[in-house]
C-alpha cells in the first residue's frame, strides 16, 4: 500500500475514534491523540485548548452517534498532514443534523499519531454516501 494511503488509513481511524464515545470519556486515550499545542474551533465558532477539550468531552453526557465521508489528505510535510472530511451527527431518526465541513493537522511524533490542531465549520446539508 502506498505510504499517502496508509497515512489516509490511519488517520481516518484515528479520527473516527474521536468519534467514539469510548474513546471521548477516556482521560487516557484523549492525552495519548491530542498534541500538547492542540487547538480546535468547533462547529459553533467557539475556541478551545487542549486542557478545555480533555476537561469537556469526557463531560459529555449522551453519546453521538457521527457519520463522517469524503475524507481527504493533504501533506504538509514527512510528518504533517492534514485530514479533511464532512461530517453531521445522525439523529434518533436517521437523518443527518449539524452538517460540517472538517479539518484536521495530525503529527507524527514520538509517541504516534497526535490531532495539533481541528476546525469544524457548518455547511449545507448533504447525503450520506
Amino acid at each position: 500500500m502506498p505510504l499517502q494511503q496508509t497515512v489516509l488509513t490511519t488517520l481516518q481511524a484515528l479520527e473516527r475514534e474521536l468519534h467514539n464515545y469510548q474513546s471521548r470519556h477516556s482521560q487516557a486515550r484523549l492525552e495519548e491523540l491530542l498534541h500538547p499545542a492542540f487547538h480546535e474551533f468547533g462547529w459553533s465558532g467557539a475556541a478551545y485548548n487542549r486542557e478545555q477539550i480533555l476537561a469537556r468531552l469526557p463531560a459529555e453526557a449522551d453519546p453521538l452517534n457521527i457519520h463522517a465521508q469524503n475524507f481527504c489528505l493533504h501533506e504538509l510535510s514527512d510528518s504533517i498532514y492534514v485530514l479533511a472530511y464532512q461530517s453531521a451527527h445522525v439523529a434518533a431518526d436517521g437523518k443527518l443534523v449539524r452538517h460540517s465541513n472538517r479539518s484536521s493537522i495530525w503529527q507524527l511524533t514520538e509517541s504516534g499519531w497526535q490531532m495539533r490542531f481541528h476546525h469544524g465549520s457548518a455547511c449545507p446539508p448533504f447525503e450520506m454516501l
